[in-house]
């Protein structure tokens, strides 16, 4: 992310008569949200097919120090909506007018994998990595599918199935360590669908589409108080149970329903965002 101007840097002081404020980090998210509610979706599909557009998310996949499964997504996600919350994808940022083109298409990510000079070129691109346990993932601003940047395309796309963490049965694994409840933001948690087997390349795909959603079309105050906090979130898989609450529409949440190009088939919602608290036993 980029950093604040600094007004009377040599004396490190606010200049006379500027005040000095820290970047409100829902400006983008508000513009975003209402572009997203005054879309014109008839004709979306058809923009998108004319020049599919994507939004590259990368992981840095070493050979010595691999990530787990669940570290990735949540780093995934994290790095989906701290890019759209960036300054610099608001209105007359650098990174908006490539948003808003791709906004205005299927939203279409696309996760690519990268290790050392590779991830270094990447690094230097626009964009914002994401951290969670020992995964980082980097969102680029997105590009035309067949006209990727040069270091972009040099990464591969498929593949990517990284071993799940030890102690990840219960599944409430790669939680992204940004403050949440005991900072007193609220926690956002992205729950996959149960039985729907997917890659680690597809399930980083998946939970950045939830998170995403979940910025756009969740309850704003509550965004507003999520943006505040740094974005805490977790992945976690649901139960059965609880997935049914889910589906059925008995808890407030963004759905995903992948469109069927790898792995899954067309229509499988496979994850979903939401703020509702679990109780311990769902």
């Amino acid at each position: 992310m980029t950093e604040p101007d600094l007004p009377g840097e040599e004396s490190g002081l606010p200049a006379q008569g500027e005040v000095d404020e820290a970047p409100d980090p829902m400006a983008a998210v508000r513009w975003w949200r209402t572009h997203w509610r005054n879309l014109a979706w008839i004709g979306q599909a058809e923009r998108d097919d004319d020049e599919p557009w994507a939004l590259p998310l990368v992981v840095r996949v070493e050979k010595k120090s691999l990530p787990t499964h669940e570290d990735a997504l949540a780093a995934s996600a994290l790095a989906v909506v701290r890019l759209l919350a960036d300054r610099d994808s608001a209105p007359g940022g650098p990174w908006h007018a490539d948003l808003e083109r791709w906004m205005d298409g299927r939203i279409r990510k696309v996760v690519r994998r990268a290790r050392g000079i590779r991830w270094v070129e990447v690094d230097r691109m626009a964009g914002v990595t994401a951290r969670s346990g020992g995964a980082e993932v980097r969102a680029l601003t997105p590009h035309p599918v067949a006209r990727p940047p040069v270091e972009v395309s040099k990464l591969q796309v498929e593949g990517l199935d990284l071993a799940p963490a030890e102690d990840a049965e219960d599944a409430e694994a790669g939680e992204a360590e940004q403050g949440g409840e005991q900072a007193g933001g609220p926690m956002l948690s992205i729950v996959l669908a149960p039985g729907v087997r997917m890659s680690t390349g597809k399930a980083c795909a998946q939970v950045g589409h939830a998170a995403h959603l979940a910025l756009l079309e969740l309850d704003e105050q509550t965004v507003s108080a999520w943006a505040a906090a740094d974005f805490p979130l977790r992945v976690v898989t649901a139960t059965p149970a609880r997935w049914r609450r889910i589906v059925d529409g008995e808890v407030a949440a963004a759905t995903v329903r992948d469109a069927g190009y790898t792995e899954v088939e067309p229509g499988t919602c496979t994850c979903a965002a939401t703020f509702d608290r679990p109780d311990p036993v769902s």
